[in-house]
């Protein structure tokens, strides 16, 4: 057999090795043609003795070897009685054990399931069966195909297996009747099917274009998509018209009058902000109102107010560490310590880990069991570093529950199980978009101390929201904002050019013997040839930096002849060419290669990691960069070492978790520092030439810094502080709870 070729095979179910009863994820062993194939994929209900036939692609896990993982499949009924008794006998069908399977098929043979299904009445027949354990048998048995026909329906009109369980839970029995009606009802949250799908779908059913169903299908898809993918919790009223209007290519007045009707069902949330309206899915209309709810009565939790006890503890803490805390920053730890809530802010060079490093101590010298995190793994491991106390993740902090099946992250931690700890401090806020915060406060006491940490000028989060800047912005909250410049940090033009970056002014560009360096560039293969050469000789040999793990180049864009896609093509060849002793795997439109820099592109919280030690964990997450340091061909399989000699073994078919990640991009950079960072900026203009991302990319270097192409663009970058408005109403809320 050949891996990636497609297979049909037909078998017996010998064993379910796993099932999950949300996704319908199985692992089975299928006897085909005398052997036993391991076969992975989405099916429901299966049970030992069902005949299969599936179709897929063999593929190698590096745990569990060689399987077939199936995309479709047909299930036959067992139709001899020896099959019929193997099959009940598994405990398919609720209410049937081996006894019961083994009097049932003595009784009925081969017409043992043509009997529960069409004749309950005589299952009473057999010793044992009352009429109504009878009827819930025939039930059980309906339920379990129903679930069998709405997959093949589904199957037969383009939506995958994963989507009909799901629309089975939701709608049950009826779920075909209901889906070949109105196709569009799997777009809605519980299901996701993609609008495009149900909508081609739809049209092979003959609904009209201008049906109600399909209006409505396309106002929440635009309302879902602004949220995903542009960072909004909810759009104007005009401008969600308009866009779903385009979309459905219809007028927007039709569009309004089913948007009344959405909002009259109480799908969709219209919130009048000083007469100006914006419309909201209901998931994200109530996190920002719980957010707002939650925090104002934080804030108004009785603090300790300052005592003399804590004047001396802060002068004692001053002696000890040996410095003396500037006014802000003193000002910053008695607000943390005597506040229920607080929100601490600052640039580069401003003493931010002195101060939260000082608010660590004193609240563990009062007794309080103080938990940190961040939003990424590397931050974490950042603020680890610096406080010199153990951070985590917040998905770690909170306990990721991985059962739920309806594609939204939830939480071991929560209100009827909280956090226990007395302090929370999140580093990296604006990076917390609107329902990982909202799972936060959850989690959060109302007793609890919140200190949220962040810098309001860097890149808002991916998710939907703003959740740092809108909190400052509402003026309900005790902030303290750092802002002098200590005079160590005042040495570094690093610091001195980011802040000012975000006063607007431009860099100094001109310095030839700081760690703020500008190297004039105009062609973009010129940019990356240089980027190569300063990472794979011109500063290993100036600095002693490591290639791999001190330098960073951070580009704006992945896209375009300086973007990170041909950057890491030309960093891949300086740094790690083709080499006959080394193992290379194609994925997708890259060529990954032992001894890569590689980077992880989305959570997965299943993937297990060991250390030489033998410690072992579960979870690589969205930003963690390792070294691949083994390609295994005859098991398919690639080893990468993470940081903290976290090593995970993927399979082939999982490399699209990896990129490259010789250059990657701002966004992909957040909460993270590099020894020196290389920053190409080609001529021209661009979408992602403002200034916070400057700014941002920026501060990602502690020692060294170069700017590589063009002046020009660095000026653009700075003076265009438009930043992309992001819509949400946390800020009007807040002010409504507080004031009202």
């Amino acid at each position: 057999m050949e891996l990636g070729e497609r297979y049909r095979l037909e078998g017996g179910v010998e064993t379910v090795i796993f099932h999950s009863e949300q996704t319908g994820f199985t692992v089975l062993e299928l006897s085909a043609d005398g052997e036993l194939v391991t076969v992975v994929g989405e099916f429901a209900g299966i049970a030992v003795g069902e005949t299969l036939i599936v179709e897929g692609v063999y593929a190698t896990h590096p745990k569990y070897g060689l399987q077939l993982k199936a995309d479709k499949y047909e299930r036959l009924l067992p139709a001899t009685a020896a099959a019929i008794a193997s099959y009940l006998s598994s405990g398919a069908i609720k209410g049937i054990g081996p006894k019961t399977a083994g009097r049932l098929v003595a009784r009925f043979g081969d017409e043992t399931l043509t009997v529960i299904e069409q004749n309950p009445a005589r299952l009473t027949e057999v010793s044992g069966i009352s009429p109504k354990k009878a009827e819930q048998i025939s039930n059980e048995y309906r339920k379990l195909f129903g679930i069998r026909t709405v997959m093949l329906y589904l199957a037969k009109i383009g939506v995958p297996a994963p989507f009909a369980i799901k629309a089975w839970k939701k709608f049950g029995p009826q779920a075909q009747e209901i889906v070949s009606q109105n196709p569009y009802v799997l777009c809605c949250e519980e299901i996701g099917v993609p609008f495009e799908t149900a909508d081609a779908a739809a049209d092979a059913a003959g609904l009209a274009p201008d049906s109600f169903e399909r209006i409505a299908a396309g106002i929440l898809h635009v309302l879902r998509h602004n949220s995903m993918n542009n960072g909004h919790t909810c759009l104007p009223e005009p401008k969600l018209l308009e866009t779903a209007a385009r979309l459905v290519g219809t007028d927007s007045y039709h569009v309004s009058d089913v948007l009344e009707e959405l909002v009259a069902r109480g799908e969709l949330v219209r919130l009048d902000v000083k007469g100006e309206p914006f419309l909201y899915v209901p998931r994200y209309y109530e996190a920002e109102c719980y957010i707002a709810s939650k925090l104002a009565l934080m804030r108004d939790q009785r603090g300790e107010g300052l005592t003399p006890d804590l004047e001396a503890a802060i002068s004692a803490l001053e002696q000890k560490q040996g410095i003396t805390y500037a006014a802000l920053q003193r000002e910053a730890i008695v607000t943390a310590v005597t506040s229920p809530l607080m929100i601490l802010t600052g640039g580069p060079g401003t003493g931010k880990t002195t101060a939260i490093s000082a608010i660590i101590r004193l609240l563990g010298q009062m007794g309080e069991k103080v938990a940190l995190a961040a939003p990424t793994g590397r931050a974490a491991k950042r603020m680890t570093e610096l406080t010199g106390v153990e951070a985590r993740t917040v998905h770690r902090l909170l306990e990721v529950d991985f059962d739920d099946g309806s594609g939204v992250t939830k939480f071991k931690r929560g209100e009827k199980n909280p956090l226990p700890c007395e302090a929370v401090i999140i580093d990296e806020t604006s990076m917390m978009d609107t329902l990982l915060f909202e799972s936060l406060l959850r989690a959060v006491k109302f007793s609890c101390r919140l200190i949220l940490v962040g810098d309001p000028d860097q890149l808002p989060s991916v998710g939907a929201g703003n959740i740092l800047s809108d909190l400052i912005a509402s003026g309900k909250l005790p902030v303290v904002h750092l802002s002098e410049i200590f005079r160590q940090a005042a040495k570094s033009l690093i610091v001195t050019n980011a802040h000012a970056i975000v006063s607007g002014e431009d860099p100094r560009l001109d310095a030839r013997d700081n760690d703020f360096f500008f190297l004039p560039e105009q062609q973009s293969a010129r940019i990356c040839a240089t980027a190569a050469d300063l990472c794979a000789r011109r500063l290993p040999k100036s600095y002693g930096f490591s290639p791999m793990w001190d330098i960073q180049v951070i580009a704006p864009t992945r896209v375009g002849a300086a973007g990170t896609g041909e950057l890491n093509r030309v960093l891949q060849q300086a740094l790690n060419p083709p080499d006959e002793r080394k193992k290379e795997f194609s994925s997708g439109p890259q060529t990954l290669r032992e001894g890569d820099k590689v980077m992880q592109v989305k959570n997965n919280y299943d993937l297990l990691w060991e250390k030489e030690d033998g410690e072992e964990g579960l979870g690589i997450f969205n930003g963690d960069i390792g070294v691949i340091e083994l390609i295994n061909r005859p098991s398919s399989s690639i080893i990468v070492r993470f940081d903290e000699g976290r090593r995970a073994e993927y399979s082939f078919d999982m490399a699209g978790e990896l990129e490259l990640a010789y250059a990657i991009t701002v966004h992909k950079s957040q909460g993270n520092e590099y020894d020196a960072v290389i920053l190409p900026l080609a001529e021209g203009r661009s979408r992602m030439y403002y200034r916070s991302l400057l700014y941002t990319a920026v501060t990602r270097a502690k020692k060294l810094l170069i700017i590589l192409g063009s002046a020009s663009a660095v000026r653009t970058m700075v003076q265009s502080h438009k930043r992309t408005r992001r819509y949400a109403n946390l800020r009007f809320l807040l002010g409504e709870v507080c004031d009202g």
